[in-house]
Parts: structure tokens; C-alpha cells; sequence
């Protein structure tokens, strides 16, 4: 059980962040299989255990849920000499509390917490005296991951823990729970569907990285100008991003990312280049069909070897952002030419920053 829940940390720590579609207000059902494990009782814990949950819930900001879940759990237990199978069956409904740590990453953990009722039934129990069939409290609380698989569908990972408020769960009396209170572990799998939302969530920054001021002393607007003497007027109004280039006129034409710069003699994007950047995505994610070759270039300052890799990582990384904001990786291409087809003078300043440049070509 400790490298189920180690595996689970390890993957939730890797899994790059993809902004989900939040709303301030949802509804989902969820549905799949459940293993659960006697933790402590006073029969011999078997490992012939399964079950399955139904669940409904409610979401009323973006960190908080109330959540409605039913389960039948199939519990097996030995006792005596020679052993005796017992077995103990479940039929329970638990409110949940539900909190989400970091609800805007695509791979989003919660922790919950509530209380239920349990109907437990017995076969071949260890002590005659307890009923056979009977209705007893239980407290639940845990930790889980959603992991997104879509919009609206995600993947649901959890495991949990439930102390019933009596020691006749397992069938046996004894002093081997806790308080005198049988107790089990269930661990979780299944699918969540959210078919209700309200407003879309503002919640999430959707410019990472911007900053309020300017650090770079480059003169946008004029590169911006020497741009549009290379390019053909009917086409600058398509590929700048403020106007992003349409389908038809796409899969002909460069589509140019004026203002798009990087670190000197790096691959780290600067900080006002996330809002065009942001805008390309969104475009990108409204034309799903295209596909795109991110083509990085640099000035000519250094060797020709060291400025495509470096235009490599630069284009690297411009991929690595729009895959997070939800681009499909298929689609993206990315190529380093380094300081090959400049579109600037190399001898002057303002014409070096033009040519470090990011081009989408549609293919």
C-alpha cells in the first residue's frame, strides 16, 4: 500500500501543469471499482477483498465540493483453528466534505472528509452473539487526484480511510481496534463526469508569467515596422497576432510572433511575450485541425552551430507552453534555424531582435 500511495506522489510531482476549464460552479457523477482492506480487527486480514461506488457532487467554488457516494464492499477475514472463512458485506452512504489543493492543474489533488451510515451483513462470523445484519455510523477521511482527460471527463484516483463506530464490522469481538472500533482502508478508481457547469472560472492566471513592467528596452513597435516592409501588406494583417491568420490564408502563408523574445543567450521566454503567446494558443485551440512547425531563429552573434541549438531550445520551449495551455503535442513541430533567413540587418540592433524571432508554419 505505501508504494501505491509513493507511485501516486511521484506521478502527481512529474505530470506537467495543464490549466483545466474550471467553473465557478459544477456537478459530476462518478463511478468505478473499489479495493478495500481490513486495518484493524481481530480476524486475519485476508487479501480476497473488492467492491464498487456510485458517487454524486456538488462543487460550489473551484476548491470546495460536497460529495454523495454509495458503496458495496466485499470484505474476507480468517479466524480459528482449523481456519474459518468469514465474510463481511457492505452496503454504505458517506457525505463528503471535498477540498482541492491546486484545482487549476490538470492533474489536481483534494483531500475530504465526512461521516455515513454502513448496513453490514455476516457470514461464518467469529462471534455467535453479534447480529448478523445490522446499521452502524462510520467516519471517513482521505486524499485523491483527478487527473484530466478532458474538458469534462477525468480519471479518479483515490484512497481513503473509514473508522466504523462499532467492533462488530469483522464479525469479532476483541481488543484489537482502535477504541474498541473496527477500521479499513479503500483505495479507488474511476471516472468522473462533470455535466453541469456554471460561469467559467477567472480563478486560474491564464497570462503565467506576465509581469507588470517592462524589462527589455527593445523597441517593439519598430521592429514591429520593419517587419511589415518584408512581409506583403494583405498578409501582415493576417499574421500579426492581434489579428491571427485564418485558416484559408494560414496554410500558405508564416504566421509571425511579433514581440515574442527571450532571455539574452537563453532559452527562457521573456515575460511580456505570454500575452502573444496566450493569444496563439487560443487560436491554435480554435482551429484544431491545423498543424504547426515552430520555426526558432537568432541573430548572428556566435558560432552558426551554437546559435541553432540555441533557436532549437527557444523553439522547445514555445511548444512546451502551448502543450500546456492544452495544444495537442501531435500538432506542434518545433525547428531551429538558427541564424539562417534573417529578415533584419545583423549590423544593427533594432534588425539583431528582429531576426530573434518565433515563425508558426502551417503544414
Amino acid at each position: 500500500m505505501k508504494k501505491f500511495f509513493l507511485i501516486l506522489l511521484i506521478i502527481n510531482v512529474i505530470v506537467s501543469p495543464i490549466y483545466a476549464q474550471l467553473a465557478k460552479n459544477s456537478w459530476l457523477a462518478s463511478a468505478g471499482l473499489t479495493y478495500p482492506r481490513f486495518v484493524n480487527v481481530n480476524v486475519t486480514i485476508s487479501n480476497t477483498n473488492y467492491g464498487g461506488f456510485l458517487s454524486l457532487q456538488r462543487n460550489f467554488t473551484e476548491h470546495v465540493g460536497l460529495r454523495l457516494t454509495g458503496s458495496y464492499l466485499h470484505f474476507e477475514g480468517e479466524w480459528g483453528t482449523p481456519a474459518t472463512t468469514s465474510e463481511t458485506n457492505s452496503l454504505s452512504g458517506n457525505l463528503d466534505f471535498i477540498f482541492y489543493l491546486v484545482p487549476c492543474e490538470s492533474v489536481s489533488p483534494f483531500l475530504f472528509a465526512g461521516a455515513g451510515v454502513d448496513y453490514r451483513m455476516l457470514t461464518n462470523k467469529a462471534t455467535p452473539t453479534i447480529d448478523d445484519n445490522a446499521i452502524a455510523g462510520q467516519f471517513n477521511a482521505g486524499f485523491g487526484l483527478e487527473w484530466e482527460l478532458t474538458s469534462n471527463l477525468r480519471l479518479l484516483t483515490e484512497a481513503a480511510y473509514h473508522l466504523v463506530s462499532n467492533s462488530e464490522f469483522d464479525g469479532a469481538l476483541g481488543i484489537g481496534e482502535v477504541n474498541a472500533k473496527d477500521s479499513y482502508m479503500a483505495i479507488k478508481l474511476g471516472v468522473s463526469y462533470y455535466f453541469a457547469k456554471g460561469e467559467p472560472s477567472k480563478y486560474c492566471q491564464l497570462y503565467s508569467g506576465l509581469a507588470a513592467e517592462k524589462i527589455s528596452q527593445v523597441d517593439y513597435e519598430r521592429i514591429e515596422e520593419i517587419i511589415k516592409r518584408y512581409i506583403p501588406r494583405e498578409v501582415v494583417k493576417e499574421v500579426v497576432v492581434e489579428k491571427p491568420v485564418s485558416v484559408e490564408k494560414a496554410k500558405a502563408e508564416k504566421w509571425v510572433l511579433v514581440g515574442v523574445n527571450f532571455e539574452f543567450n537563453s532559452a527562457k521566454i521573456t515575460p511580456e511575450s505570454y500575452p502573444i503567446l496566450y493569444d496563439a494558443a487560443k487560436t491554435l485551440l480554435q482551429y484544431p485541425d491545423l498543424k504547426v512547425e515552430i520555426q526558432g531563429y537568432t541573430d548572428n552573434i556566435g558560432s552558426e552551430e551554437y546559435n541553432k541549438k540555441l533557436s532549437q531550445r527557444r523553439a522547445d520551449a514555445v511548444k512546451n507552453y502551448l502543450v500546456s495551455k492544452g495544444i495537442n503535442p501531435a500538432r506542434l513541430k518545433a525547428v531551429g534555424y538558427g541564424e539562417s533567413n534573417p529578415i533584419g540587418d545583423n549590423n544593427t540592433a533594432n534588425g539583431r531582435a528582429m531576426n530573434r524571432r518565433i515563425e508558426f508554419k502551417i503544414q
